[in-house]
């Protein structure tokens, strides 16, 4: 059974080797090499990496002579952000709720001081 694209990103996000090639893919599309520089793994690694993020959609490679750069696809990123914002709701209406309570602690404590 496929897992949903939801899944698949989340699981891409999950490392933080992925994370960080996606960090530095916000700058612009970079070559393998470019990508590897910054980590302490063979190519092969590095190229497991990319190939988890390109299954999840996350990046794009294209052939460019004997290149194959990288750039950003940030469409299921979109799509976590869409998901996460029903959350996004429910702690801002908590956090309503309480700053409503507090203004009311400190009303009663104002009026028992006076």
């Amino acid at each position: 059974m496929p897992a949903d694209q939801l899944s698949t990103t989340f699981q891409a996000l999950a490392d933080p080797t992925r994370r960080a090639i996606l960090s530095s893919l916000t700058t612009g599309e970079k070559t393998v090499s470019d990508l590897a520089e910054p980590f302490d793994m063979s190519m092969p690694a590095i190229t497991k990496h990319l190939k988890v993020l390109e299954k999840a959609q996350l990046i794009e490679r294209s052939r460019k002579a004997q290149y194959r750069p990288c750039r950003l696809h940030p469409e299921p990123l979109k799509d976590i952000d869409e998901w996460m914002e029903q959350y996004r709701k429910f702690f801002e209406a908590s956090f309503d709720r309480l700053d409503d309570y507090l203004k009311q602690i400190q009303t009663k404590e104002d009026n028992n001081d006076g």
